[in-house]
């Protein structure tokens, strides 16, 4: 794979590749699998938080695999043994995409797809992530047990159910019925109407009828922060801190944002300590979180960067919330290219989307940036939302010519001008949002729309412009609004070794247009309603509501509240619900 050389502070790393337990005896062994290449895979720091916690256990040993380079079983870094040789396989998937390298990974290493097929012999093969969140169904028919919920609150019961010494199946059992967040999907029948509806999705044993995400209340004892540095990833040598989990500002459209409610943030003290810690193994460190510029206190850890001689960088930033400190620090870590996300073109769009932002402050944000020293920048669109009308996409033309003027005039009293690259995705609804029930654009309409949008802009200098592809997005929504009658199509991809067009061409009786084109009734039963993601169902369909009406709704005010059901503290617990 070429792995470059890596950094680590956890307490077990004796190598550059991590840990080495090459002997197994009397512990738990998990091969922790990100299906995809190893330098897109090593920067996702939910996959590292996992990794640490399962060898913080002391009868655990936990390695890391990655998807193959080449085509072939995969073995993990550690000790480069076969996932099947493992006691458990456990999937970190954050992207729908990555369902089908799930497929390839278990096929390759000789495990049977479906989890009616497998042994006592095989591996139990478990799968988290934010993906698993929203909606598991799609792989239901592969997965033994997801964990639904972060991992700090729900490992460690897991872990102590599995040590029980029961058979596969009564392990499975004693899963679903005490370990909050596990969903065996074995234990459930789906049922639909004549005309392909889901009509039920229930339990055939006594086990909860939901299954509630697990959440931690809480982030002040909890650091989140990389455990390995190494250059072989997308981030380079940067040292990655969690920040928060969640944001705010309710966009409509981002699943994340409903899924993570309320947010919550770490305190100044424990984020200074892990700048501290940062600065030991690199010179660069990355904050991530949905929202870091609505974090407190921002402004001291940028103190702290410039005293401590790190270069700063920031997963998200706010064009309304650009403040001297951010600026500066931007600046100071020679950052070449920020990045702006309008979303939509027009005011109207950003109200339905619930956005918050406003064009001034766009235009305000662009202009401050480059005056601050970074020459470049990079604008995020999505075509295709709820409501959208041609006049709107015309928009996202229109405002990139205002942004382009506002750029090109800060470039100039610089005395040089930068690149703009102009991002174009199409809009996918996500379960879990208030744009859960909509349907996405017919193909040739985005195409429509996508082709205004690069003709409008292809001929202004210095711009460049990236757009989606489309085949992948139809893949992608599928994958995200499906049922469990999705697998069927997956197993047959797996059989074409990935190729979609020829899967659909041999599947002419299935329906995409069921699953990606159709508007869904607000009473219908969605595939993943099942899992409570512990925002009320009735308050995402007031948001939507909202958004058709294009009326703006408050941030989340992250406290006590009932106003989604987020903080609804007298929730019936798993075990009460289990009986």
């Amino acid at each position: 794979m070429g792995r470059g050389r890596e950094r680590s502070h956890h307490q077990y790393a004796k190598t550059e590749t991590g840990i080495i337990r090459k002997n197994w005896k009397g512990r738990t062994s998990i091969v922790l699998v990100f299906p995809n290449h190893y330098a897109v895979g090593l920067p996702n720091l939910g996959f590292q938080a996992v990794y640490q916690l399962l060898n913080n256990i002391e009868s655990v040993v936990c390695e890391r695999a990655f998807l193959p380079e080449s085509p072939g079983p995969a073995v993990s870094l550690e000790s480069n043994s076969h996932l099947e040789k493992f006691d458990i396989v456990a999937f970190s998937i954050s992207f729908e995409n990555d369902y089908l390298n799930l497929l390839i990974l278990l096929n390759d290493a000789g495990i049977p797809l479906l989890s009616s097929q497998r042994s006592e012999a095989h591996p139990l093969i478990i799968a988290g992530g934010v993906a698993c969140f929203i909606n598991p169904e799609p792989i239901a028919h592969f997965i033994d047990c997801f964990l639904i919920g972060e991992a700090e609150n729900l490992l460690p019961r897991f872990i102590e159910c599995v040590e029980s010494g029961s058979s596969r199946n009564e392990l499975l059992m004693d899963l679903a019925c005490k370990v909050p967040g596990a969903y065996v999907p074995a234990f459930y029948e789906d049922h639909y109407t004549s005309g392909g509806i889901l009509e039920s999705l229930i339990p055939v044993v006594n086990i909860p009828r939901k299954i509630t995400r697990v959440h931690v209340p809480h982030l002040e004892n909890v650091a989140t922060q990389s455990v390995i540095v190494t250059p072989n990833s997308s981030f380079g040598n940067t040292y990655l801190i969690e920040v928060s989990r969640g944001c705010a500002h309710g966009c409509r459209f981002c699943s994340a944002g409903f899924v993570y409610r309320p947010p919550r943030f770490r305190p100044l003290p424990l984020l200074q300590e892990c700048i501290r810690k940062g600065a030991q193994l690199s010179t660069k460190i990355g904050l991530v979180g949905a929202a870091v510029s609505d974090l407190p206190d921002l402004g001291i850890l940028c103190d702290q960067a410039r005293e401590t001689g790190v270069q700063l960088s920031f997963s998200s930033l706010r064009a309304d919330a650009l403040t001297p400190d951010l600026l500066s620090s931007l600046a100071l870590s020679r950052v070449k290219t920020a990045t702006i996300a309008p979303d939509a073109g027009s005011d109207r769009m950003r109200r339905v989307i619930n956005k918050g932002i406003t064009e001034d402050q766009i235009l305000n944000a662009a202009a401050a940036l480059v005056t601050s020293g970074i020459p470049n920048l990079k604008l995020y669109f999505m075509v295709g939302l709820p409501t959208e009308t041609i006049e709107d996409v015309e928009a996202i033309v229109i405002l990139c010519l205002k942004i382009k003027a506002a750029f090109l005039k800060s470039s100039r009293a610089q005395g040089r001008i930068g690149d703009m690259t102009i991002s174009v995705n199409t809009f996918i609804p996500k379960p879990a949002t208030p744009f859960q029930w909509v349907a996405m654009d017919a193909v040739p309409l985005l195409k429509k729309k996508l082709a205004m949008i690069t003709r409008g802009l292809k001929h202004v200098p210095n711009v460049r412009i990236e757009t989606n592809s489309l085949k992948e997005a139809v893949v992608q929504a599928l994958l995200s609004r499906g049922d469990r009658r999705v697998s069927d199509l997956l197993i047959r991809a797996v059989q074409n070794r990935g190729n979609w067009g020829k899967t659909f061409r041999d599947t002419p009786a299935f329906s995409l247009s069921f699953y990606i084109h159709r508007q869904r009734s607000l009473d219908e039963l969605l595939p993943w309603d099942h899992i409570d993601n512990r925002v009320k169902k009735k308050f995402l369909e007031k948001e939507y509501l909202k958004a058709v009406a294009g009326k703006i709704s408050p941030a989340c005010p992250m406290s006590e509240c009932r106003l989604c059901g987020a903080c609804d503290t007298g929730r019936m617990t798993h075990d009460e619900r289990c009986g």
